[in-house]
């Protein structure tokens, strides 16, 4: 079996959905499917590049198209469709899998040889209409056309959650060809990741550790956050991550005094975000819309035993992963007086964190392996 899959970043480029393909390829390879990846560069660049990506042991073959910029967060790269073409008469492969959203999905409905390969659509997230942004509601008017185009041709629809599957408008009409299958991570034995049944760290600090992670831009939330960390005393954050609310979010935090309790870290390697997870007590993701559809920095905090904080967004799978009162805590999206008395629960009742972390862990042992996901898709 070759798949081809047709994603939007591939890592280094920090994200959930760059993540996860790299883990499912990893796996695929382990069950011998023999996959590789069209994807943009994540930098500007004129030129597109082929390399041979080295994870888990594994040599997982990667094309990335040249990047000539970026409108409203989309890529764009003129070339995406010549590479498709080349790339299947090339390597002849048995499937397409396309990772969407992403407007370059769009040039396998253009590219006579695509359309002669089965595709299997993976519902990574709609794309919103967003009362935040204006640009997005009349890029969605002219994405919209396509994106129906797609699910019509495509032979199967992989969605991540239930609830994301009965709250996507899009998928509606083609619910027939819908399956849900979660979201999965390669464990890989992370350095310092904890096992199940092992407390989470030493607790004998007095400060309730936060961590949060994540791309800062505006729904996120995490400004509700910054602003209910005013509310609690005793409560580190360390915000991980880069984006354009960043100057935004700085100066919130200078305006509210928190410099000392609040630190920004950009972008972090592996390496060094194993080692945030490894010190928090607990991981908080304020999102504010179902743009965050699933969360797979939730599936890291599982993975080490760490227990979680997350907005219930109606429609999103953020409140399906993590279970309220068992895995973690539930709170109401922009709710800032609900986030720091979350936080003040978590930080009073350490024993209620350590066992809603294990839970966490258990929970990803059972439904959120990268090899459980890998062997639920269709084509396996």
């Amino acid at each position: 079996m070759k798949v081809l899959h047709i994603g939007k970043y591939f890592p280094p480029f920090a994200g959930g959905m760059e993540n996860y393909l790299r883990d499912l390829m990893v796996a695929q390879a382990r069950a011998g499917i023999d996959s590789r990846a069209l994807v943009h560069q994540s930098d500007f660049a004129l030129r597109s590049k082929q390399e041979t990506w080295q994870a888990r042991g594994q040599r997982l073959p990667v094309t990335r198209a040249a990047l000539w910029g970026r409108v409203l967060y989309t890529p764009v790269s003129p070339t995406f469709g010549l590479l498709l073409r080349r790339l299947i008469k090339r390597e002849r492969p048995d499937l397409l899998h396309l990772h969407l959203p992403n407007v370059s999905a769009f040039w396998a409905l253009l590219v006579p040889s695509a359309r002669k390969i089965p595709w299997i659509l993976h519902w990574h997230a709609d794309v919103l209409a967003s009362r935040h942004s204006p640009g997005l509601r009349l890029f969605y008017k002219i994405y919209r056309p396509f994106e129906r185009a797609l699910l019509k041709r495509g032979s199967a629809i992989i969605a991540t959650s239930p609830a994301y599957l009965e709250s996507s408008a899009p998928l509606q009409a083609f619910r027939s060809k819908c399956h849900v299958i979660p979201l999965g991570m390669d464990p890989g034995e992370p350095p310092g990741a904890t096992a199940p049944g092992e407390p989470p760290g030493s607790q004998d600090h007095q400060q309730l550790r936060v961590l949060a992670v994540g791309r800062l831009t505006y729904y996120k939330g995490f400004e509700y956050l910054i602003r209910a960390m005013a509310q609690c005393e005793g409560v580190e954050l360390n915000l991980v991550g880069r984006g354009e609310q960043q100057a935004k979010l700085r100066a919130l935090t200078a305006t509210l005094n928190l410099q000392q309790r609040v630190r920004f870290h950009d972008f972090l390697p592996d390496p060094q975000l194993d080692e945030q997870y490894r010190w928090c007590d607990c991981l908080c993701l304020p999102s504010i819309e179902r743009t965050e559809a699933f969360g797979m920095v939730l599936l890291e905090a599982m993975l080490h035993a760490k227990a979680t904080i997350v907005s219930d967004v109606p429609g999103s799978g953020m409140g399906w992963v993590v279970d309220d009162g068992v895995t973690g805590l539930h709170v109401p999206p922009e709710d800032i007086a609900a986030l720091a008395g979350a936080m003040r629960h978590l930080q009073q009742n350490r024993d209620n964190m350590r066992r809603l972390g294990k839970q966490g862990r258990e929970k990803f042992d059972g439904q959120f392996h990268i090899d459980q996901s890998c062997a639920c898709l269709l084509y396996t």
